[in-house]
């Protein structure tokens, strides 16, 4: 564990050399990929150490870092303090790990809130608009608002239990107790009704930030929610299942009506992880392993969506779905990824996606029959506004206004290429999952 924790560190020096580093974590990515990986804690030292969970969060977080950076080739063009914007995302990469891997809870809360403080300087540092300033200050204090009340409850925790691994927390937690270790990992993925930061924060921040916070910082919630589930009183359960599936519902009829594609993409996020939240709460085997996957799975798509999304805006300088039409005729191939990432955001086969939900609503549908309308009308808006996505940016016509450069780089395409291949592939491996739980 140390040593891939020293591997990062080592990049450092590497910051004025930037497609060394993005070779370098290739070649981390890969060195990540020989670990042995158990069911059970291992590769365990100075209190680091991976289960599955971890080592799948880990490996999703050194691949978003690598395409962020290879997304982001403006900034070196552009010479826009580059070495600068590479130090903030090695040690936004650094605190995910360390988040990541650690058994403490008072640790995880330390680093969990810090990976807020990089994310941050993304957004006020190279986000587009003036009003980023607003959207740092709405996530750092939803953030912190929901955090304070889990920080008293870890003191809390070690006051009765004598200790702060995960797995020797021992405790009948009241209703206060629960609501302050949960409500942080809820606004952190986030729930609907706290939903509103994550819209204005994609918005506003630069490719990167949208890239990592869809890939990765979300992500950062449900593992939270796995390792407070373990030890806690699941009986007020039932309401954050509820909320969530009329959130993915309400969401949905949302999504249908955004005029901005990275707005558009953001709420189809959270409407994809109230699925997650209502799986997780089931406390049930297939919620588990789901909402696993389908993290995973949406990571990499919606990384891939806003990845997209900004090849779009560096063309026509702009986000809107009124301008941004006809692309078909212009980036035929790009129109491909479209189409793919489109159809994957939607659940279709073979993606992570669909192997996730399938569990999901097994999962959900156990729990409760009832819930079965609202699961059926949010696939189907699922389906909706990806398709109105797709036809809308795709087909049309062309504004000629636009002054176009090129159809397309082969770093866009190779960017485009490493966020689809594992969305497709792992279907191919997905027993690798069900090792955990």
């Amino acid at each position: 564990m140390m040593k891939l924790l020293f591997f990062v560190l080592f990049l450092i020096p590497m910051l004025n050399n930037w497609w060394m580093l993005v070779s370098s974590l290739i070649l981390l990515s890969f060195f990540v990929l020989l670990f042995p990986v158990f069911s059970y804690f291992s590769n365990i030292s100075f209190g680091f150490g991976m289960d599955l969970v971890s080592y799948c969060m880990i490996f999703l977080s050194i691949w978003i870092v690598f395409l962020m950076v290879l997304a982001s080739t403006k900034i070196k063009f552009n010479f826009v303090y580059e070495s600068e914007f590479l130090l903030i995302i090695l040690i936004l990469l650094l605190f995910l790990i360390l988040t990541f891997s650690i058994f403490n809870l008072f640790m995880f809360y330390l680093f969990f809130e810090s990976s807020m403080i990089p994310t941050l300087f993304l957004i006020f540092g190279w986000g587009y608009q003036p009003e980023r300033f607003l959207a740092g200050l709405y996530l750092l204090f939803y953030t912190l608002f929901a955090s304070f009340p889990l920080l008293v409850g870890i003191f809390y925790i070690f006051n009765t239990c004598n200790s702060l691994c995960y797995f020797l927390i021992y405790l009948d937690s009241g209703f206060y107790l629960y609501l302050s270790l949960v409500l942080a990992f809820l606004v952190k993925i986030p729930m609907f009704l706290f939903h509103f930061w994550l819209p204005k924060a994609h918005v506003e921040a630069p490719v990167s930030g949208s890239m990592i916070l869809a890939g990765v910082l979300l992500k950062l919630g449900g593992y939270g929610l796995y390792r407070v589930l373990i030890f806690m009183n699941i009986f007020y359960n039932y309401v954050w299942v509820i909320v969530s599936l009329f959130g993915t519902f309400v969401v949905g009829i949302l999504c249908l009506v955004q005029v901005d594609i990275k707005s558009m993409i953001a709420y189809s996020s959270v409407a994809h992880m109230g699925l997650v939240i209502g799986g997780i709460m089931t406390c049930y085997y297939y919620g588990f392993l789901g909402s696993l996957i389908l993290m995973i799975g949406h990571g990499l798509c919606s990384s891939g969506l806003f990845a997209l999304a900004n090849m779009i805006y560096e063309r026509s300088h702009s986000r809107s779905l009124l301008i941004n039409k006809g692309f078909i005729t212009f980036m035929p191939i790009m129109s491909m990824f479209w189409f793919l990432f489109s159809i994957n955001n939607m659940a279709s086969p073979p993606s992570l996606n669909l192997v996730g939900e399938i569990l999901l609503i097994n999962s959900i549908l156990s729990w409760s029959s009832l819930t079965s309308l609202f699961l059926g009308i949010s696939s189907f808006f699922s389906c909706c506004y990806s398709i109105y996505l797709y036809s809308m940016t795709q087909h049309g016509i062309l504004y000629s206004g636009m002054n176009f450069e090129s159809g397309g780089f082969l770093r866009e395409y190779f960017l485009l290429f490493m966020h689809w291949l594992p969305l497709n592939f792992l279907f191919l491996k997905i027993d690798i999952f069900t090792f955990w739980v």
